[in-house]
């Protein structure tokens, strides 16, 4: 299974296009929010099943606020993270995380890209693919992660950049 995760593409879709068009079929596409009135072209384009979330820009929207699912044996908390002021901090997310039993965490609102992988000590696994519009890390290069879980089910996370 091929996962597409992205974030704070701010309304401006044109990366996004031009990610999907690069990465060819995924099985699913997952927004961490801020997409600014863009959720049904987002939909439109994706070509598989769409999950998004709202973020701090996305005013008056209907998206939620965030979302649990399984992905495969996983269990994964969809947000955009600003409620739990991660431009500070991963500390208040990881122990939210860790409250719900949640093992994959899918956030952006910083603009910067990060896999931080589970260890013995928190058990959580944290995601932020950065922004496709506006990056704010080190040669603020447009950011997206591939996902993909193995034919046993075990997750594997790629960094990628436009």
């Amino acid at each position: 299974m091929r996962i597409l995760i992205v974030s704070d593409t701010h309304g401006r879709d044109g990366n996004l296009s031009q990610v999907i068009a690069k990465t060819g079929p995924v099985d699913l596409l997952i927004h961490c929010g801020d997409v600014e009135g863009s959720e049904a072209y987002i939909r439109q384009i994706a070509g598989c099943p769409a999950r998004i979330v709202a973020g701090n820009n996305d005013f008056f929207s209907g998206l939620p606020k965030e979302e649990e699912f399984m992905l495969g044996d996983y269990k994964v908390l969809l947000t955009h993270g600003h409620y739990y002021y991660v431009s500070m901090s991963n500390k208040y997310l990881q122990q939210e995380a860790l409250s719900r039993g949640i093992q994959i965490v899918m956030y952006g609102h910083t603009h910067k890209p990060l896999i931080d992988l589970a260890r013995e000590e928190n058990g959580v696994t944290l995601i932020n693919p950065g922004s496709l519009s506006y990056p704010r890390q080190d040669g603020r290069r447009p950011s997206y992660i591939l996902m993909e879980l193995d034919r046993l089910g075990i997750a594997h996370y790629h960094l990628n950049y436009l």
